[in-house]
């Protein structure tokens, strides 16, 4: 779950000095009833994440629905009662949270699914690329994926622009040296970096932006030379939901994709009063 003061934030943007209309519209003692409801096929999240704010303002929540689960249309996942101005005041940052999380957990189980039916042992990963990585990275969780890195902090990734300043092999060596904790990663784009990586002690290999026959022609010198089984092998760049299947059916271990988080689509939901109380 995420902590309810991040949570707040959006809140106290979205409404920094309260809800003037519903202040303005609304009796302030008035009590209702409303529901939270899916408005497309696809899979919830952010329940828990919209329970804690709404509660934190008094209103009583019950979820019909749990994190992950695969939903339909019309489906009631939340139902409230309480203060008529506070359910006002939490909507909009709740479906928001919502819509944005579900629009991810929805995409990585439809992409979990297409690369489980080529190969069940490939992971689907998202990336550092979002500005909310804590909805962000748990939504692709709820989903089926992988988290990859959370922050700089968590592990050792060497890319191009590490490598234009120091060379590959002093990079894997001076990382290793640093942190024996840490597991060490180095992004290449050509086969001959690729073996060079894997010489030189990386835990893992990201094939960059390679076509799947490039990447097959890496995986086979990899093999011939008896160093496949002692690296992970990652695959990004220019990887959709339309080839995702080229890229699951090599002998790879992830594949990680910014698209989870960078370009989602919202997943609908919506918030109706049932009755007044």
């Amino acid at each position: 779950m995420i902590p309810l003061t991040y949570l707040l934030r959006f809140l106290e943007e979205d409404a920094p000095f309260g809800d003037v209309t519903s202040e303005a519209v609304i009796p302030e003692d008035l009590k209702a009833e409303a529901v939270i409801i899916a408005k497309q096929d696809g899979v919830i999240a952010g329940l828990e994440e919209a329970k804690a704010l709404f509660e934190h303002f008094g209103v009583k929540v019950e979820l019909k629905a749990k994190d992950g689960d695969e939903v339909k249309k019309g489906t009631v996942v939340i139902k409230l009662e309480g203060n008529a101005r506070k359910i006002l005041l939490v909507e909009r940052t709740a479906l928001n949270i919502m819509g944005r999380m579900s629009g991810i957990a929805t995409q990585v189980r439809r992409l979990m699914e297409k690369v489980r039916a080529v190969n069940p042992n490939v992971r689907i990963a998202g990336t550092r690329k979002s500005l909310l990585k804590p909805l962000d990275k748990r939504a692709i969780l709820l989903g089926g994926g992988e988290s990859h890195r959370f922050s700089l902090s968590d592990a050792i990734l060497i890319k191009d622009n590490h490598l234009a300043l120091v060379p590959l092999e002093e990079a894997i060596k001076r990382a290793k040296a640093f942190f024996i904790y840490k597991v060490v990663e180095v992004e290449v784009e050509r086969l001959e970096d690729a073996l060079k990586a894997a010489k030189a002690g990386a835990d893992v290999i990201m094939l960059d932006n390679m076509t799947p026959e490039q990447i097959e022609e890496v995986l086979e010198a990899l093999k011939r030379e008896g160093l496949r089984d002692r690296v992970k092998i990652e695959v990004s760049g220019g990887i959709t939901e339309e080839n995702i299947r080229d890229y699951a059916k090599l002998d790879i271990d992830v594949i990680s994709l910014g698209a989870l988080t960078h370009s989602v689509k919202n997943f609908d939901v919506s918030l109706e009063i049932t009755r007044r109380l």
